[in-house]
């Protein structure tokens, strides 16, 4: 995901922007947020729950033999209609469990799940993790509460900015977008570092601006090495 070029681009970038304030910019590359194990068997569920309603609407069902009552008494064609029912409950059944297993298989496959996994869903899985490692790295337990998470998560192509309760009481929300729509930009276009040095810099500059630096008394609180998790 990152070359050793990149995270030491980052890793300046970070230096720089923190020079000039208290706060404390850290910085996480995922590959994935989750692995949606649910998803395969959602889809699967609805493909067995629509297939054979489907199929049917489209002609395409179980009939008997077009001689099935000639010679039989009113008993054996009520037997013969029985049969003829649970034949084509089972084969109901057996087409929803090909149908379950068959999508399910497909849409497990890594490039299918992704693409058919609901944005919705890769946004607040996105944002649950970034919530993890923002506790995970106690960048709640700086001493003015200064601290910044950015957490990019790439096969989602989503990325979430978290700022400290002291940087939340100053700072809008909003004043973060630009930064991470220059972020996103530099991955899309395959330039990771280049995206992070930019949302970086805009971060620093916010962070400047409500927390300048302190003489003498400006410690560097968490690392500035950007962490890739798999």
């Amino acid at each position: 995901m990152l070359s050793d070029t990149d995270r030491s681009r980052i890793e300046q970038a970070i230096k720089a922007a923190e020079a000039g304030t208290t706060g404390e910019i850290y910085c996480v590359v995922a590959g994935e947020s989750s692995d949606y194990r649910e998803v395969p068997v959602a889809w699967g569920a609805i493909a067995a729950l629509l297939g054979p309603a489907l199929l049917l609407a489209g002609g395409i069902h179980v009939t008997a033999p077009d001689d099935l009552g000639v010679g039989w008494s009113a008993a054996q064609m009520s037997s013969a209609a029985e049969a003829s029912a649970r034949a084509a409950l089972s084969g109901a059944i057996l087409l929803q469990g090909v149908l379950f297993v068959v999508v399910a298989i497909l849409v497990a496959i890594p490039p299918i799940r992704r693409f058919m996994t609901p944005r919705g869903l890769k946004r607040e899985r996105v944002r649950r993790r970034a919530n993890e490692q923002f506790l995970a790295k106690n960048l709640q337990a700086t001493r003015e509460r200064t601290g910044v998470l950015i957490y990019v998560s790439t096969q989602e192509h989503m990325a979430e900015l978290i700022a400290d309760d002291g940087i939340a009481a100053k700072v809008d929300g909003g004043a973060w977008e630009d930064a991470m729509r220059r972020l996103m930009a530099g991955f899309k276009a395959g330039r990771p570092a280049e995206g992070f040095e930019e949302a970086i810099g805009i971060c620093g500059a916010i962070l400047a601006e409500h927390f300048p630096p302190r003489e003498d008394d400006n410690p560097n609180e968490l690392s500035d090495s950007v962490v890739v998790l798999g």
